[in-house]
């Protein structure tokens, strides 16, 4: 079954799950249909291609359903989600950075434009982690206490992870770093 990126295409697995119970199934159904473009924005803040981060947000809810049953009691499911896509995102990045090392690809830097795409650029240039960090941080405006549970790691690493990534922000940017982290 091809699964495409609307909403009631995961309403319509759901109906066909074997053994899933009504209520479930609207709780899923309202759950993805509240959560799922917040979570694919991150994702492309991330991998910065729209049909990709539909697509590992897509993965992401499969996942969901796979264990909605436990995750739906969870406090929060939306972390559990939104952790499950980052993760799915960040490994792909690192895979396509890899393959592109291997294969030599060199692209061309891209034409100069407004000073946002000159960011989006800059970020995207950032480790997986890193702009996993930024785009949480920043774009999200989510506490480090948060980016630490999406993001498994420890405070002290994300911090190192915001500070290094604005470093590396600056320099591509030609701007003055301010420590603002907390």
């Amino acid at each position: 079954m091809i699964v495409d990126r609307q909403p009631h295409a995961v309403e319509t697995s759901l109906v066909i799950t074997p053994g899933a119970e009504a209520a479930k199934v609207d709780e899923y159904t309202a759950f993805y249909r509240a959560e799922f473009r917040p979570v694919a924005r991150t994702v492309y803040l991330i991998v910065h291609d729209t049909q990709r981060a539909e697509d590992i947000t897509q993965e992401a809810f499969l996942k969901l359903l796979q264990h909605w049953a436990k995750v739906s009691r969870y406090e929060r499911p939306g972390a559990w989600v939104r952790r499950v896509a980052i993760r799915l995102a960040t490994k792909q990045v690192r895979r396509e950075r890899l393959r592109g090392f291997l294969e030599r690809d060199v692209t061309p830097p891209a034409p100069a434009g407004p000073a946002d795409l000159d960011l989006m650029r800059a970020v995207a240039q950032l480790p997986p982690q890193q702009r996993a960090a930024v785009v949480l941080f920043y774009f999200e405006d989510r506490p480090i206490v948060e980016i630490v549970d999406l993001l498994g790691c420890t405070t002290s690493a994300a911090k190192v992870w915001l500070h290094r990534a604005r470093h590396t922000l600056a320099e591509l940017l030609t701007e003055e770093v301010t420590e603002d982290a907390s």
